[in-house]
């Protein structure tokens, strides 16, 4: 089981209080009126789903039921922190570049 902690509510809840909301930070073609349907197809379908850590989203449903991003490893299950989704971006910015 996992403890996640909400950024908002700033409490270690249990996991069955929060939804998986996916993979955080997918890039949304830019120009949506002209993607075709294959950049369409990537952009829905097409997940990183790595072995090792990865960036996520959660929303707090028992809780404060906002949408925020968690930082977890796939393997280990273990958490590296949680953050408001803004924070969260800048953080995982920094790994990309």
């Amino acid at each position: 089981m996992l403890v996640i902690t909400c950024p908002y509510c700033q409490e270690a809840r249990e996991e069955e209080e929060f939804s998986y909301a996916g993979e955080a930070y997918i890039a949304r073609p830019a120009v949506p009126e002209e993607a075709d349907d294959a950049t369409w197809g990537d952009y829905v379908f097409h997940r990183k789903n790595p072995r090792g850590w990865h960036w996520e989203q959660w929303q707090h449903v028992a809780g404060c039921r906002k949408v925020f991003a968690v930082k977890r490893h796939t393997v280990t299950y273990e958490i590296a922190g949680s953050w408001t989704l803004a924070d969260g971006k800048a953080l995982y910015l920094k790994e990309q570049a």
